[in-house]
């Protein structure tokens, strides 16, 4: 087959001849040990006979019709692959397979086309979503809109199955589901869990990503027109520190997650510095997370929604730190002082240390 494997450029990827581990081939989904990736359009896209295809550039509303079915061909094995590889890296880290993940491509394109992705798990109110969703955590991804620049210059629709960038970050949302579990699902009952997203989900998932892609310019190819200065780029760097953090139920946590982001991929970074193996952070960082995701929590009365408080200390930047630092104490005096560098420190809260970031910045403007 051929994929898109990242090459650090801010472009799709090169593409590659890649081997994928297969159960069984459908007539619009591949079917993976870790997972099932399939095609929600209605239409045949394999026959058995190969699993090689081109991306066509993106295919879309306008290539011709064998264009556009060998583009969502190559969406799916293109994103049978990386989902592959991000589950696999992160069951070797844990030592543990993930739940089985569904990835549905192709959804969401009505009453517009849709060129994003989203992690969704069974709630009542999701009037938007299929009826039935799998309690493990389901990928959806749009069937693309607009279009970006190919490495080339010539344009490419963006179909999200093409864009591994997004493909990891939503393979990374699973991953936080069944580890850190910020938002304590594993606690309600399996068709109402909730799908709000705390910065330091977001946050996470786009550090996996980063780690997945080599890159801290992890939505550097469909993000390119975004200035790096610009925290919508999303772009993992040492300028973003707890100055530029806000909270809130109001705020994006996307943006709020960047900060996060850019303190592991720098703890990351010093690691590495240090001449150890970038795959010990990687470790400490899921190990970290599986930890504690398995602290006990306390309930509320009615017993069927964790408490505030337990919700709250799963959304502080301060609680995972410490315990990525408690998975491998020889890396902590690294990572604590890289993280410290961009104002995240154990035992303090979010708001405690957005607050001391913009002291500190006010104070140096002052002299």
């Amino acid at each position: 087959m051929i994929v898109y494997i990242p090459d650090g450029r801010p472009r799709p990827g090169q593409l590659c001849e890649a081997a994928l581990d297969v159960l069984e081939l459908r007539p619009a989904e591949v079917v993976l040990p870790e997972a099932t990736v399939r095609d929600e359009r209605g239409e045949r896209l394999f026959d058995g006979s190969t699993l090689m295809f081109e991306p066509a550039a993106g295919g879309g509303p306008l290539a011709d019709a064998a264009a556009d079915r060998q583009a969502r061909a190559f969406g799916v094995t293109n994103t049978a692959f990386h989902v592959q590889r991000a589950l696999r890296f992160a069951s070797a880290l844990l030592g543990h397979p993930l739940p089985h993940l569904l990835v549905r491509i192709g959804m969401h394109n009505q009453p517009r086309r849709w060129h994003g992705g989203h992690y969704r798990l069974p709630r009542p109110s999701l009037t938007d979503e299929p009826a039935a969703l799998s309690c493990a955590g389901e990928v959806h991804l749009g069937g693309g809109a607009g279009f970006i620049a190919a490495p080339d210059g010539s344009r490419y629709f963006h179909a999200p199955a093409h864009n591994v960038a997004i493909i990891c970050h939503e393979v990374g949302h699973h991953l936080c589901r069944h580890t850190a579990d910020f938002r304590l699902n594993r606690l309600r009952p399996p068709a109402q869990q909730t799908n709000r997203k705390v910065a330091l989900d977001e946050g996470t998932a786009d550090v996996l990503t980063a780690i997945l892609l080599g890159t801290p310019d992890i939505y550097g190819w469909h993000r390119g027109a975004i200035a790096e200065w610009d925290q919508r780029r999303r772009k993992l760097q040492p300028r973003w520190t707890m100055a530029h953090f806000w909270g809130g139920r109001e705020q994006d946590p996307h943006a709020d997650g960047t900060v996060w982001a850019s303190a592991c991929w720098s703890a990351r970074e010093r690691v590495i510095a240090t001449g150890a193996d970038a795959a010990r952070f990687d470790a400490a960082l899921l190990r970290g997370m599986e930890s504690a995701g398995a602290d006990p929590a306390r309930l509320t009365e009615d017993a069927v929604k964790p408490s505030r408080d337990a919700l709250n200390q799963r959304s502080q930047f301060s609680w995972l730190l410490s315990a990525i630092t408690r998975a491998d104490p020889g890396l902590a005096p690294v990572v604590l002082t890289a993280m410290a560098e961009h104002g995240i420190r154990p035992g303090a809260s979010n708001a405690a240390l957005k607050d001391a970031a913009r002291a500190d910045l006010t104070g140096e403007v002052g002299r």
